[in-house]
């Protein structure tokens, strides 16, 4: 049976939608019941709900489509754009926006989603929050390093203070949250077994990589936005480069690489190799991120612990 697309375009105050059995555009208002009753409209329908995804406006819309069982199927907004230029529409409204987001589900045949598994949803909220407030002291040092004048020094010394405070009870929270949650516990121990990963890139990466484990190492690599991309044409060949992929999660991969990479024998050794191939410091790093990753895969997805020998006792997807 083919799956029948309703495309919905997603803004903080309304959603406009197009329902291709009914040929008709609607805007309704972001308001739970309203969302309800949208999505308890189309639970009988057999529909795959297609939209973008927004930063957080669709959440309320997501929750009730979970509940009502309907399945929907988010895409990059960027690629979503390509696709309207791609069949002509130049033009961009909500309405023409959700109209082509149905045209595009049918014409990739999406596939839904896998559900939001709550605890997952909750821990990953709590990451981006940890991240927000790194963002905050961050800046606030940056401030306390060029301001002069001492009534503003202090301000910023008492914000600091506070800031810190957060920071500590929301990391404090996060491995609470890991604990109270036996998948999520198991996936965090796992992780932390292997060199470069403590508690923080741990949860990162659980909250943020659900598909670690279950999918092969190239989709992953793209995913976590380590895997090279060609830029090629005729006879020019040129330089690969990464692009796109999850910012948060590249951030992590690059750091707990930095550091596996003095530790682990195996990282260790083929950084090195890399450095004496002349390759740029940054490039090298991300190579070894990405292996890392590969191993990651192969190890969550094998259940074996990590070894030094696991090049040999791993096959990677």
């Amino acid at each position: 049976m083919t799956d029948t697309y309703v495309g919905v375009d997603v803004s903080r105050a309304w959603i406009d939608t197009f329902c291709p059995l009914t040929n008709q555009h609607q805007r309704l208002t972001m308001d739970p019941a309203i969302l309800d009753t949208f999505a308890a409209g189309l639970s009988s329908k057999g529909v795959v709900v297609v939209l973008e995804a927004t930063g957080g406006c669709e959440r309320a819309l997501l929750h009730a489509l979970t509940i009502h069982k309907v399945g929907y199927a988010r895409v990059n907004p960027r690629q979503a754009r390509e696709f309207a230029r791609a069949t002509g529409r130049l033009a961009k409204t909500d309405a023409v926006d959700a109209r082509m987001l149905a045209d595009m589900g049918a014409k990739f045949a999406l596939k839904a989603d896998d559900p939001i598994d709550p605890q997952r949803a909750r821990l990953a909220d709590l990451v981006a929050r940890r991240e927000a407030l790194i963002g905050y002291i961050t800046k606030e040092k940056q401030r306390l390093g060029t301001t002069v004048d001492l009534f503003i020094k202090d301000d910023i010394a008492t914000t600091l203070t506070f800031l810190k405070t957060r920071l500590a009870a929301l990391t404090k929270e996060i491995a609470a949250h890991i604990k109270s949650a036996t998948q999520l516990a198991k996936l965090d121990a796992a992780l932390q077994s292997a060199p470069g990963i403590g508690p923080v890139v741990a949860a990162t990466l659980v909250a943020g990589l659900p598909e670690i484990g279950t999918t092969n190492r190239r989709a992953l690599a793209s995913l976590a936005g380590l895997a090279p991309h060609a830029c090629d044409s005729g006879i020019r060949r040129g330089s690969r480069h990464i692009w796109g992929g999850r910012a948060q999660i590249r951030r992590a991969l690059y750091l707990a690489a930095f550091i596996a990479s003095s530790r682990d024998p195996v990282l260790k050794e083929f950084r090195t190799k890399l450095s004496n191939q002349q390759r740029p410091f940054k490039a090298i790093i991300i190579a070894v991120a990405r292996k890392l990753l590969t191993h990651l895969n192969a190890m969550i997805r094998s259940g074996q612990p990590w070894s030094n020998q696991i090049n040999t006792e791993l096959t990677p997807a």
